[in-house]
């Protein structure tokens, strides 16, 4: 596979010092850096960033980053979006140097969005990772940032394009219809995390972010319970309840960002082995949980007094 992992995602926020707050306090991930723009890099390992927070006002994701583990893979990737007739370019200087990477080209997928391939990123072993506050850590390594999960307009092109062109490897299919709610998606993998990447297919006719959500995986389900409760003490909105889902059985529950757009927080995800895999296809998304949480109800009441 010549794309092992979700390096890095570029987001446009509209209010960096929310964000700062909110990813120090309630993520847990550290600034690494400042850059003379006002931009962010946020760090959850030993990655120099795996954010990067532009104050550009979008609220949205602004590009995608996907790591190659060699210069021989990042060719390869090279090759193949030629064959496909997908336009793409070098990396300029100024951008290899806001990635911190070696060498990258960019392009755009068939919902428009920016995407770039990438090998050599810059890393600080030196500096060994703490959380910002009492975490055990994030699950990355070579499982990358966690995963993301996009709106996109024609679901059967874009599935047809990162499985065919990229070179991601479907997981599995969800597709629910209910008179409430109907949704098709696609997930995919490049590595032993479940999915890195799903495609969500967006209703004819609506408008909105190109960004369903991110998700960050932590190391122990106390981390994800504590947090749960720190969002309500904070009054971070929460959108879902704690749940499991059914294809990934991730435990986590969903926040509201800054932005606006979700952002989960889970633990124990399932990892795929393509030696044994075989896709499936689901018409629900949790086992059990992940219920809407009405904004009224997602802080904690104050103690009352005796």
């Amino acid at each position: 596979m010549t794309i092992t992992q979700l390096g890095y995602l570029g987001l446009g926020v509209g209010d960096v010092a929310k964000w700062e707050e909110f990813a120090s306090d309630i993520l847990g991930v550290v600034i690494s850096e400042r850059s003379d723009d006002g931009s962010l890099y946020l760090r959850m390992d030993e990655y120099h960033h795996r954010f990067i927070l532009h104050p550009d006002g979008a609220d949205d994701v602004a590009y995608v980053g996907w790591q190659t583990p060699t210069k021989a893979a990042f060719d390869e990737v090279h090759l193949n979006l030629k064959n496909a007739g997908v336009t793409f370019r070098a990396g300029t200087s100024e951008e290899l140097d806001s990635r911190k990477v070696m060498d990258m080209i960019s392009f755009e997928d068939p919902d428009g969005l920016q995407t770039e391939v990438f090998h050599g990123a810059l890393v600080q072993p030196d500096a060994a990772f703490q959380p910002r506050r009492p975490i055990k850590g994030f699950v990355t390594g070579n499982m990358g940032l966690g995963h993301i999960v996009l709106n996109v307009n024609d679901l059967e092109k874009g599935t047809a394009f990162y499985r065919d062109v990229l070179g991601l490897k479907i997981s599995d299919f969800v597709e629910i219809n209910r008179p409430d709610r109907q949704l098709k998606m696609s997930f995919f993998h490049c590595n032993p995390r479940h999915h890195s990447l799903a495609l969500a297919s967006r209703a004819a006719g609506t408008q909105g972010p190109r960004i369903s959500h991110f998700m960050v995986e932590v190391q122990s389900l106390d981390d994800v319970g504590a947090t749960y409760y720190l969002c309500q003490e904070k009054n971070v909105p929460i959108a879902t309840s704690l749940g499991r889902h059914t294809n990934d059985h991730m435990v986590s529950f969903y926040m509201l960002c800054p932005s606006g757009f979700r952002v989960e927080y889970g633990c124990e995800g399932r990892l795929v082995d393509d030696a044994t895999w075989t896709i499936q296809h689901y018409t629900t998304g949790s086992l059990w949980g992940h219920k809407p949480v009405p904004a009224s109800q997602s802080s904690v009441p104050a103690p009352s007094s005796r």
